[in-house]
């Protein structure tokens, strides 16, 4: 079971990068600008180059390369004993989470303009969380199956 749902999350995270994971706009009377993490990495890519690698490596590549370094495994193509690298990966690809919560946390103190959270947050998140959780089960069937 774990491995289909591994598979469907190839496919929802790519679909993640690009729903709009927050609305943001500078008055409340203007209409909100969808960001997604693709369209904020490009942005980012134009200011601040070392951040625009710290999100792509947290959002786009560590997620990804868990995902299919756990799709290898389950297809006993990859070592058990990588295990413990992919459950590191899991853990960079929460740090974008937590990146994005200070974000939208931040924005929203300050007062200045109007951010809405968005439906592509909550599916990021669920996409990290699945990707963990599979990890996790993936991580215990491999040392029950050694004992």
């Amino acid at each position: 079971m774990y491995r289909w749902i591994n598979l469907a999350l190839l496919v929802l995270f790519p679909i993640s990068w690009v729903a709009p994971l927050m609305k943001a706009g500078l008055l409340p009377l203007f209409r909100l600008t969808e960001i997604s993490v693709l369209t904020g990495l490009k942005s980012l890519w134009k200011t601040d180059i070392f951040l625009a690698l710290m999100v792509t490596l947290f959002a786009l590549i560590a997620p990804m390369a868990k995902t299919i370094g756990l799709a290898l495994l389950h297809w006993n193509l990859l070592s058990p004993r990588t295990a413990p690298v992919l459950r590191i990966m899991g853990k960079l690809a929460m740090a974008d989470i937590f990146l994005i919560a200070i974000y939208i946390t931040v924005a929203k103190g300050i007062g200045v303009g109007r951010l809405e959270v968005a439906w592509g947050l909550y599916l990021f998140t669920a996409c990290i969380l699945t990707s963990l959780w599979v990890g996790i089960r993936t991580e215990k069937m491999h040392v029950q199956a050694v004992e």
